[in-house]
């Protein structure tokens, strides 16, 4: 797969023809993310709000219709950041706050990379090139199970780092600063073999989360995050990963970064008002009208909307008895 910014659709479909529906899945609704903007409305029907992401909306002649927020022209930037408060964060700041949950994990400092003032308040980081030293009773196994959360994430910067989102600038593996990239980074230093290297990279994906409401950018986020596994492994072992291998990933991925309105926990715009109509043994019909109790008492735990699904992969599925058992997000809310 070319290397860029740019993570092509049509590359997707053509070297790995099962992967773009998986990434498209919604597991919660069991259909395919939808659009949830009118930004692409001018491509017709299939393209509004409400519409699934359907392969040939994004493949073939359309090939080019989803891309990086960087590529999209400024006063749809702005369109977007005015509508939704879509304002995509410099590569410095998500390391500079991905450093302090290290920091808290590893109980010091400057653990992957120091960071270097720069003028005008800004900041680089210089890498720190030595294997990571892990403090006393934890392991490299701990930190990459440990469960990490981007919220909101759009096209995912805190979770990989393959560019720059305000500037497009190509960030190469050795340089990243993302949650992932950094459980990858130590998996690559701890692991030789292909086996167990899928297996500590399946361990680190299914303990890396995000949720986002816009269907363009949560595809963008879970390519990127697909396109970091096929990276680090070919830089590792020299070669592009096996199909099957590709799959799992892309469906760790189709479950762990998933589409909701993060405000209520819900898939985007499906609370509201609802109308219920009965009719009894005498043919008398009967028409209630309801509003969303959530909505009406801001309490995320009592919208009559689709609630999100999530897996929990540390435990089995007692229908399945495979691993990751399916629960509601807001559950996770609620043991708290």
């Amino acid at each position: 797969m070319r290397i860029g910014i740019d993570i092509l659709e049509n590359e997707i479909l053509e070297q790995h023809p099962d992967v773009l529906n998986i990434l498209l899945r919604d597991h919660t609704t069991q259909h395919n993310i939808f659009w949830a903007t009118e930004n692409y409305k001018q491509f017709g029907s299939a393209y509004s709000f409400h519409s699934q992401i359907l392969p040939e909306l994004i493949t073939g002649e359309n090939g080019n219709i989803i891309m990086p927020r960087i590529h999209k022209d400024k006063i749809l930037q702005q369109s977007r950041s005015k509508e939704m408060a879509e304002v995509f964060t410099p590569s410095w700041i998500c390391n500079a706050q991905n450093n302090l949950i290290d920091n808290a994990w590893f109980g010091r400092n400057d653990v992957f990379n120091s960071e270097i003032s720069l003028d005008y308040g800004t900041y680089k980081w210089e890498v720190n090139k030595e294997k990571i030293k892990f403090p006393k009773g934890k392991t490299w196994r701990d930190y990459i199970s440990d469960t990490r959360l981007e919220m909101a994430c759009g096209e995912a910067p805190y979770i990989t780092s393959r560019y720059d989102s305000t500037n497009g600038e190509f960030i190469p593996i050795e340089k990243r600063i993302g949650i992932l990239d950094r459980k990858l980074r130590v998996i690559n230093e701890n692991v030789n073999t292909t086996g167990e290297w899928l297996k500590a990279a399946q361990t680190a994906y299914k303990s890396t989360y995000a949720f986002e409401w816009q269907g363009d950018s949560l595809l963008l986020a879970r390519e990127a995050m697909l396109v970091t596994f096929i990276e680090n492994y070919t830089t590792k072992f020299g070669k592009e990963p096996l199909l099957k291998s590709l799959d799992f990933i892309a469906y760790i991925i189709s479950w762990n970064v998933w589409q909701m309105d993060g405000l209520k926990g819900i898939v985007p715009n499906t609370c509201g008002g609802l109308t219920v109509t009965e009719v009894d043994l005498f043919g008398n019909v009967k028409t209630e009208n309801s509003f969303c109790k959530g909505c009406m008492d801001n309490n995320i735990l009592k919208h009559n909307g689709t609630y999100c699904l999530i897996k929990d992969w540390s435990k089995k599925d007692t229908t399945t008895g495979r691993s990751g058992k399916k629960i509601r997000f807001i559950d996770l809310l609620k043991t708290k």
